[in-house]
């Protein structure tokens, strides 16, 4: 368009101070973006000047020097032509009154091209389209609020977009429709916002796993309801802590992981962390499937982190059942080379030190085997004395010896495990605790064991009905406490050492 027209929309929020003449001059003669701006807006108020008669047709001095009045025009236009969506106006008649790069590069249609066109019939939509087009668009003017349509426009080479609109009246001073904007974007790309947006608000709500937000001061800035009850804390009160203040364990490679990630970008895999939870039941260890992506910003020309995106999903039950199917094959495996490698000794003796050697490997530390004085005892028999006759060696590792030749009885005190496990015939379990190291090694001196020792599992040696000793194996502080698991594997090793010393004893009776 050449004509400057007095009453074109104007665009909200990017109103412009008219100029002296009453109307601002188009931006598309300066940068071929938009035709004129719209219709006259009231002058700023200003100082009254006594001095100076205001007569009509006159200006003002005060209102004379505007600095909106030269770069008005050149702003509008660069705020329309730096917008991410196409924009497109029109006046109450139809005619399109502002064009931006936006739609340029959807359509191929240049702002000189669009503007003065009336509608967009025959060339940004194919006339059979064009009356149900123009309609809902203009239907715009008289609706409250914003309209959302989907359209297919035309492109400059003849090519075909579908395009999601949203259109909306623009209302001169009066109140009145003046005309009507219309913002659109390609489908897809639309749909791709809308599936970003959908997407972080599902997992900001509704997701299976943990999803946690972390500043580039590795505090948290938000956390989904999952992440809030593996915390064991609310989604509020979690936002802007340490971690420190969060975790009981595990801070120092999650931060590790968190610091990595700000500074070389997301791991290839995922990260399996143990950690420690505060819960009212008190600290739980529980071991996290995490993984961890940097986040940057995409208004920025060259990335600037914004943060991490820690997602993690809390493996422990599945964790804690891997290990224990692990130690058992392990355990199965040794039970099975230790009967091998006892298969070819000649000496049945010999051949229980065997079985006791495999045992230890990654079970305990110490072992020893005590004999009944005198062979065995049958059920009810008693009081036991016991007499040493295998020890795995004290100050050093190394091979089981034999011992006891003598057949001097241990002095075991009243009331010692290995005595109980003779009595009951079962699994005895004893333990210094939370003693002090001092206390701890008077506790295992006290009961004639290495001095090291902190945990001890009697089992008892069984073989054709009759009791015929104990074996005693012993952890150190570094290892934890014997749990049922561990005393059945101890049971398995004794039948086999017990069936031992049982051929032992027979091969002596029969000299």
């Amino acid at each position: 368009m050449t004509s400057e027209r007095t009453d074109a929309p104007y665009m909200p929020y990017m109103r412009t101070q008219r100029s002296l003449q009453g109307v601002q001059v188009s931006a598309s003669r300066r940068s071929g973006t938009t035709d004129e701006l719209g219709p006259d807006e009231p002058e700023r108020a200003g100082p009254e000047d006594k001095d100076t008669e205001n007569t009509e047709g006159s200006v003002n001095s005060v209102d004379s020097v505007d600095p909106m009045d030269s770069g008005g025009s050149d702003l509008l236009a660069a705020l329309l032509d730096g917008m991410d969506a196409a924009l497109c106006a029109f006046d109450g008649d139809g005619v399109v009154t502002h064009w931006n790069r936006e739609a340029e590069r959807i359509l191929g249609w240049t702002a000189e091209e669009a503007v003065g066109r009336r509608g967009f019939a025959g060339w940004a939509v194919r006339t059979a389209d064009a009356e149900e087009v123009e309609g809902r668009l203009m239907a715009a003017m008289r609706a409250p609020g914003r309209q959302v349509h989907e359209f297919a426009l035309v492109t400059k080479d003849g090519g075909r977009v579908l395009v999601r609109t949203q259109s909306a009246a623009v209302r001169g001073p009066d109140g009145k429709p003046a005309g009507l904007y219309c913002a659109f974007s390609e489908v897809h790309a639309q749909i791709d916002l809308e599936r970003s947006i959908a997407l972080s608000e599902a997992l900001f709500e509704d997701a299976s796993w943990g999803v946690v937000l972390v500043d580039a001061d590795l505090r948290p800035a938000v956390v989904n309801a999952h992440a809030a009850r593996a915390l064991g804390i609310g989604r509020t009160t979690v936002l802007g802590r340490p971690l420190g203040e969060l975790l009981a364990q595990g801070v120092e490679e999650v931060e590790s992981a968190l610091t990595h990630v700000l500074a070389e970008g997301a791991p290839p895999a995922p990260a399996e962390i143990w950690v420690g939870v505060r819960t009212p039941d008190g600290e739980k260890r529980r071991c996290w499937r995490s993984g961890f992506l940097r986040l940057a910003s995409p208004l920025a020309e060259e990335p600037v982190p914004l943060g991490v995106g820690w997602l993690f999903q809390d493996i422990t039950e599945a964790k804690q059942n891997e290990q224990e199917a692990a130690l058992l094959r392990f355990r199965v495996n040794q039970l099975h080379r230790a009967a091998r490698a006892a298969a070819e000794c000649e000496d049945p003796g010999e051949a229980a030190t065997v079985h006791l050697d495999f045992a230890l490997a990654g079970f305990a530390d110490h072992a020893l085997i005590d004999r009944v004085a005198g062979g065995s005892l049958t059920d009810g028999e008693g009081p036991a004395r016991l007499v040493r006759a295998a020890a795995t060696p004290a100050g050093s590792p190394g091979p089981s010896r034999l011992a006891g030749h003598a057949g001097l009885p241990v002095r075991y005190g009243q009331g010692h495990p290995a005595l109980q496990c003779v009595e009951r015939a079962g699994s005895v379990r004893a333990s210094a605790g939370s003693a002090t190291p001092e206390a701890a090694r008077d506790w295992a001196t006290g009961r004639q064991w290495p001095p090291d020792a902190v945990h001890a599992l009697c089992t008892v040696l069984r073989s054709r009905g009759r009791t015929l000793g104990v074996v005693t194996f012993l952890r150190g502080a570094g290892r934890p406490q014997f749990e049922r698991a561990d005393a059945v594997y101890a049971e398995d090793v004794a039948v086999r050492i017990a069936a031992a010393l049982d051929l032992e004893a027979l091969e002596r009776s029969a000299e």
